[in-house]
């Protein structure tokens, strides 16, 4: 048997085993990084027991807490059942949570396309607007993220994420959702070109927690409508009560023409989801699959995440954390010349740092994500200047907790402001 290294505790090691091994894309947060063993609620626990308040999620994926018991079950009695079959036969976890995101999302979603992956789900929703319009064009935004996949990245607009030389050129961008030319320059691109849809995120997450001004997205909708161009909604990470209603566009008062799904809705099980109306699904009737689409495992999870969302009213307490932690992260950070803005929505909250140009704040900022993961803190950066701390918890989260990451938040500038080391205040389990 060749020995490993992986069965070490030691951090280095594993990150010398990561660089033979693994391509160098993948790149991880902090210089001194936690080997993260195990998991349980809004809390991650490393190797040498230390005990850290997940902010992130996983990037919004965890919404339901780690180790989540009720859909451990669900998901323990399906592989005692069947673990993997395909589209080609008939199974009934995928047609169940067919029957149940239509009971949950607007009327008119009611069609579905299962697949295993945000960007596979994006990609699922640009050829079904192409095969529905019989055009090739597309808007999206600046700061935008829409995945890693050919089209979903010509689509993304953060230039941190278009990393393929030779992207499609069929993608147009508008300005910042915050830039107040942004509409008429999406006016003149639909009278400039054939466009299909234009897709946005209702919150741009990677592109630093910018929330759609108030009233955008009616206005948008509307444009669209008399250009017979669609909506796609990317709402992989706002989705499935992230701000406190289950879609973050109907909360804006819309309803796109297509969905896209992904993240939260498998609590950690690869499960993701392009929703339609039964209408426009009817323009792609030539075969398409996805080898993992509606798998049975995950899809039983996503059922059970569904369950304990209702069944705990994460939506309402998600609307009602975030209200809150906005005040408060305002009441006690904006007195720090560093802190530039405090912005979300539910608990999709960033706050912008600058000092100084823009790598000496992205070095600044990367110092504070150390310090609060010292601290027993862990928490995302976004933005295109990578100095936007964001804060993605798990929707379980205690108001409590969410207290002690704002007081280590400001504890970490005080002491960046002083020079001076800031305490740990982490735990051991």
């Amino acid at each position: 048997m060749p020995t490993t290294l992986c069965t070490t505790n030691d951090a280095e090691a594993l990150i010398q085993v990561k660089k033979q091994h693994i391509w160098p894309c993948v790149y991880h947060f902090y210089r001194d990084p936690p080997v993260i063993a195990r998991g349980e609620g809004a809390h991650l626990f490393d190797t040498n027991g230390h005990r850290f308040l997940d902010c992130y999620s996983g990037v919004g994926v965890m919404s339901a807490g780690h180790s989540n018991p009720k859909i451990i079950e669900a998901v323990r009695e399906q592989m005692e059942q069947l673990c993997h079959t395909t589209t080609i036969y008939i199974s009934q976890p995928m047609l169940r949570l067919s029957e149940r995101l239509a009971e949950v999302l607007p009327e008119n979603l009611d069609s579905f396309f299962f697949c295993a992956s945000g960007s596979e789900a994006n990609e699922s929703a640009l050829l079904l607007a192409t095969l529905a319009t019989g055009r090739k064009d597309f808007i999206t935004f600046e700061n935008s993220l829409h995945g890693r996949t050919k089209a979903a990245m010509s689509a993304t607009s953060l230039p941190m994420w278009r990393t393929d030389p030779e992207l499609l050129d069929s993608f147009h961008m508008a300005p910042p959702l915050a830039d107040p030319n942004c509409l008429d320059a999406v006016q003149r691109l639909l009278q400039d070109y054939e466009i299909a849809a234009v897709m946005y995120e209702p919150i741009q997450g990677n592109g630093g927690i910018h929330v759609m001004p108030e009233g955008f997205l009616s206005r948008l909708k509307t444009l669209c409508g008399q250009y017979g161009t669609l909506l796609i909604a990317d709402e992989v990470q706002t989705g499935i009560n992230r701000t406190g209603k289950f879609l973050a566009s109907s909360g804006m008062g819309v309803t796109p023409d297509i969905v896209t799904l992904a993240k939260a809705l498998g609590n950690g099980f690869p499960i993701a989801v392009a929703a339609t109306s039964s209408q426009l699904a009817e323009a792609y009737r030539k075969p398409g699959a996805s080898t993992y689409g509606g798998n049975p495992v995950s899809a039983s999870a996503a059922l059970a995440v569904l369950d304990y969302h209702m069944e705990h009213q994460l939506g309402d307490l998600a609307q009602q954390l975030g209200s809150w932690l906005l005040d408060v992260l305002q009441e006690q950070l904006s007195r720090f010349s560093v802190v530039k803005e405090i912005r979300g929505r539910g608990l999709m909250v960033g706050v912008e740092i600058v000092r100084g140009a823009e790598q000496q704040t992205a070095d600044y900022v990367t110092q504070l994500l150390e310090d609060l993961k010292d601290a027993g803190f862990l928490l995302g950066r976004t933005g295109p200047g990578r100095n936007v701390l964001t804060i993605m918890p798990p929707l379980v989260i205690e108001q409590s907790d969410l207290q002690s990451l704002v007081d280590a938040i400001e504890i970490v500038l005080d002491a960046s402001n002083s020079m001076k080391v800031p305490p740990s205040i982490n735990q051991n389990s």
